[in-house]
């Protein structure tokens, strides 16, 4: 049960209240801020950052690091604009809990909702395809460690086993046994993730950040996209929050900078592992070297290359469940009303198209990464937000009605937003013209 406050005061800082029923006794149920930072941190914090080190080394560390906080900014905004739509809209329909898509829906709708539908859709099954590809590929070369020997499988092997592996885990079992296996699996990642930078730091190679070539940021851009997207949970944080709207900024702003931190530490741990010389060899980004391959293949001493596999593989895990929940979601939206016996062939529809991508091109992992930050999240993290929040300011102001902007600089901010995503997909665009 859901209840308005009224408040004698000008401002209101809760829009509604979260009640349940516990027994015969009606229990108020507030979100906390350590709560709602902690979504969004996690939600963040994902296989994205595998990537980082390959699109960022061609430009080096100091280069790299001036983008990574210019898009965490980028992503700031576009987070707050979701939440300013979300609480508008909850303003508007007088209810709690709705999901981004059905937001755009209200908002923008029925062809807005395609739009954002088609890019969600890519950006889930794309993902997908980089973390079977690149989970295999880590599988494959353990195995092929652990029995020391080398070649010894196909690599369309491992992409197969990791996807049947853990899908059917997923499948055979149930969410609580999920949840406290990913719960384990996160505690992984976080404990390795630590040692990597502890032991990284005695690796480091200080001539490696006097490296910069500033003209190779741009094509980094996309992958940072795909690292420090969290918005599709937004939604849940206003609701969690009850829509207090300093509480909703303050958990958007330090679950944001909590990975954003996380992500420049790994960045300047994994490109001052790395010689020069192979990092002047990569300048300009005519060629693609992935820092993370030669680390995992002891490149920096044989315990960082182990921890390196150790958190590449359980960050792709804790991705890849998260992602084929999406999906389940999303297509039980669609089945409605949704029938238990329609669980595994959704499950066929989600895991083999992947799976075979992923077999037949194993090296998709960075190409896979590079367009779902183009196409999908340059619309569904910059042009949708943007977009809903000029059409609800348009929509208030024709109407007498006053709310507080959650971003300021008008319709400025919203132009200079859907203008960054629109250079994003047309670089992209030119690039897949030329055949570069």
């Amino acid at each position: 049960m859901k209840a308005v406050l009224k408040s004698d005061t000008p401002q209101i800082t809760r829009l509604f209240s979260n009640l349940e029923f516990y027994g015969n006794k009606l229990s108020h149920q507030p979100g906390s801020v350590l709560g709602s930072t902690a979504l969004i941190a996690g939600t963040t914090v994902g296989a994205g950052i595998l990537a980082l080190p390959a699109v960022t080394l061609p430009s080096g560390v100091v280069p790299s690091t001036v983008l990574l906080v210019a898009v965490w900014l980028y992503a700031l905004v576009s987070g707050l604009l979701i939440a300013e739509v979300t609480l508008n809209t909850m303003r508007l329909v007088g209810r709690p809990s709705l999901g981004l898509l059905i937001m755009v829906e209200k908002t923008l709708g029925k062809l807005g909702a395609r739009v954002a539908g088609s890019a969600y859709l890519f950006m889930h099954y794309a993902l997908l395809v980089a973390y079977v590809a690149q989970g295999g590929e880590i599988l494959v070369s353990a195995v092929e460690k652990v029995l020391g020997v080398e070649n010894l499988l196909p690599t369309w092997v491992g992409t197969t086993a990791f996807t049947l592996l853990l899908g059917g885990i997923m499948y055979l079992g149930r969410e609580k046994f999920i949840e406290k296996l990913n719960n384990a699996f996160v505690a992984i990642v976080l404990a390795s993730f630590l040692g990597l930078l502890l032991l990284g730091t005695t690796q480091f190679k200080t001539s490696s950040f006097f490296f910069q070539d500033w003209s190779a940021l741009p094509a980094a851009v996309s992958v940072m996209f795909v690292a420090l997207f969290y918005h599709n949970v937004v939604p849940t944080v206003v609701t969690q929050l009850e829509g207090d709207a300093h509480k909703i900024r303050q958990s958007i702003f330090i679950g944001s900078v909590i990975p954003l931190v996380m992500f420049l530490a790994w960045n300047a741990v994994i490109l001052g592992s790395v010689s020069p010389d192979m990092v002047q060899g990569t300048a300009g980004g005519k060629t693609v070297f992935d820092p993370i391959q030669i680390l995992r293949n002891d490149g920096a001493g044989e315990w960082l290359g182990v921890l390196v596999s150790i958190f590449s593989e359980f960050a792709i895990v804790t991705s890849f469940i998260g992602f084929v929940y999406g999906l389940l979601d999303f297509f039980k939206d669609l089945s409605t009303p949704y029938e238990p016996s329609k669980r595994l062939p959704l499950y066929s529809l989600i895991l083999f198209p992947p799976m075979s991508l992923g077999a037949l091109n194993p090296s998709i992992f960075l190409a896979a990464l590079d367009y779902a930050g183009t196409f999908s999240i340059s619309v569904l993290g910059g042009i949708i937000p943007a977009l809903m929040t000029w059409k609800q300011r348009q929509e208030q102001e024709q109407s007498n009605i006053t709310t507080q902007p959650l971003v300021p600089g008008g319709q400025v901010t919203l132009i200079v937003m859907i203008g960054v995503a629109l250079v994003v997909i047309g670089k992209q665009v030119v690039l897949m013209w030329m055949g570069l």
